[in-house]
């Protein structure tokens, strides 16, 4: 199989096997005008199976929503065909409306308007806590 490099854009690599749909719809790249192609299930040495999700445009990315979903995901910056950045992602210690807090004595549930904020409390369970009422949420989305 040959996947063209790209001359600008982005490459999200080091992405789990089969993590590759829920970052796309996360990052609604579906909703992108440029090439965006997602390869499943490369051969990897240091990870055994891989995602690789290559974007042909420099785009914004929601880094926060990335390093939740999948935290050793790599995110390279393509620049006239040439590596220009890269940086390896980690939890987030805050997320900002990427999830909602499921506590209905919450004051996000009555006062609609709030932003939901999270807080890296455990990083081993990848356990966050709201800020406004300590709820927990373990896991991932």
């Amino acid at each position: 199989m040959n996947i063209d490099s790209i001359e600008n854009g982005i490459v999200l690599d080091h992405i789990t096997a089969k993590k590759g749909d829920i970052i796309y719809r996360y990052l609604h790249l579906d909703t992108l005008d440029c090439t965006v192609a997602m390869i499943r299930n490369v051969k990897s040495k240091k990870m055994g199976r891989k995602d690789l999700i290559k974007i042909a445009d420099n785009i914004s990315i929601d880094l926060d929503v990335l390093g939740y979903i999948d935290p050793g995901v790599t995110v390279n910056v393509i620049r006239n065909g040439k590596l220009d950045t890269k940086k390896k992602l980690d939890l987030p210690e805050l997320l900002h409306d990427v999830i909602k807090c499921s506590n209905p004595r919450c004051i996000t549930s009555s006062e609609q308007e709030l932003s939901h904020i999270f807080r890296l409390h455990n990083r081993e369970t990848r356990e966050y806590r709201c800020v406004y009422c300590e709820h927990k949420k373990e896991g991932f989305i």
